[in-house]
């Protein structure tokens, strides 16, 4: 498949790994990359790549078509929540295919608490959460939760567990708060208070065309990758995790989906954590953009997601697989300064020796 692409936010760890996941999937493709920052766009592993304007100026359009000109651009993918919300509202102006989720959609899924709202109407399990509009109700909100000894206090929007942090109190929630708003700015009325979920965390990762679900795979968060002394403890990195079949996971998220947009398209992840009976419930959805993982995803499983979007995108004859099974147990590695790793289960133990036990035996050679 020849096919032309520009990468937005190239250079990025996450963009990086999609380009690497393209490339690996079809090497004929020609990917071209582009950031606002040349210093992050010098890691970029694109095959070119261009120095464009910050998305809120307004000749950013007549940039991004310049270069779609020049380069004779098929496709452009947008892979952040700023970058989907950017292209959404220019996909009208661009003179290539994107492959997004309806704009009213994307506008939803970007506001955590307008979603769990809309969700919660419509069935779909998820965490009880209550918007903070100031300061003073924190105390009455607190109490409406069943299980008030621990609650999650995060921000409405945002990615990577951004102003997040479980709370015990509601001392430790106003603070928290006023925290933000004096030194961050954050205005009021951008804090929610949710039932803390203590349970297993998931990412579901799907493609869509019109209504149809046509690749899905899952994976367990087993441990996170947490920089600078993160007060939530949580990421949305992880830094071990498992992929997994977990049909209950799948069903109540499909169901999210197509509650959605019965006719959605592109592609959607959905990030779940497990209540204290067990049950998913879904703490967010990121429309029209993959998870930071989509290197991990292709090379753990048969099928290659990124490959099997640009197809999608391109209108070229996709075969639905639905829900992927796993024929062994894979895990991710990931960390800093160094490329994801997809290692099986009965690799595990290969490659160093267990000294363990060397008070009581001999060495376990693996």
């Amino acid at each position: 498949m020849a096919g032309r692409l520009l990468i937005l936010k190239a250079g990025f760890a996450s963009n990086n790994n999609l380009i690497r996941s393209l490339m690996a999937g079809d090497s004929s493709l020609h990917i071209v990359g582009c950031h606002e920052d040349q210093f992050i766009l010098k890691k970029s592993c694109a095959a070119r790549n261009y120095l464009i304007p910050a998305s809120a100026e307004s000749e950013l359009p007549h940039v991004l078509n310049r270069i779609i000109k020049n380069e004779c651009i098929d496709l452009v993918i947008p892979n952040s929540d700023a970058d989907v919300g950017t292209i959404s509202s220019l996909r009208d102006a661009l003179s290539c295919r994107v492959f997004l989720p309806r704009k009213e959609i994307i506008k939803l899924c970007q506001d955590k608490y307008a979603l769990t709202t809309f969700l919660r109407r419509r069935g779909i399990p998820v965490p009880l959460t209550y918007r903070v509009n100031n300061l003073k109700q924190i105390d009455k909100l607190f109490f409406r939760f069943t299980l008030p000894d621990r609650l999650w206090c995060r921000i409405r929007k945002g990615t990577g567990s951004w102003g997040a942090i479980p709370v015990t109190s509601p001392e430790q929630a106003r603070s928290w708060i006023k925290y933000w708003q004096e030194m961050r700015a954050i205005p009021p009325g951008s804090f929610t208070l949710s039932e803390y979920l203590p349970g297993r965390d998931f990412c579901f990762q799907g493609l869509w065309r019109k209504g149809k679900l046509i690749l899905a795979k899952t994976h367990e968060r087993l441990s996170y990758h947490v920089t600078g002394g993160n007060p939530s403890g949580t990421s949305s990195t992880a830094a071990v995790a498992r992929m997994v079949f977990a049909p209950r996971v799948a069903e109540v998220c499909v169901k999210a989906i197509r509650a959605l947009d019965r006719a959605a398209s592109g592609v959607f992840f959905v990030d779940l954590k497990e209540n204290v009976y067990g049950e998913p419930c879904v703490t967010e959805i990121n429309a029209g953009r993959f998870a930071n993982v989509p290197t991990i995803h292709d090379a753990a499983g048969k099928y290659n997601m990124a490959i099997t979007y640009v197809r999608l995108a391109l209108g070229k004859r996709v075969k639905s697989h639905g829900v992927c099974r796993f024929r062994d147990t894979c895990y991710v590695l990931r960390d800093i300064d160094m490329l994801p790793r997809v290692i099986r289960a009965r690799e595990l133990s290969q490659g160093f020796e267990d000294a363990r036990g060397l008070g009581n035996g001999a060495l376990i050679r693996g």
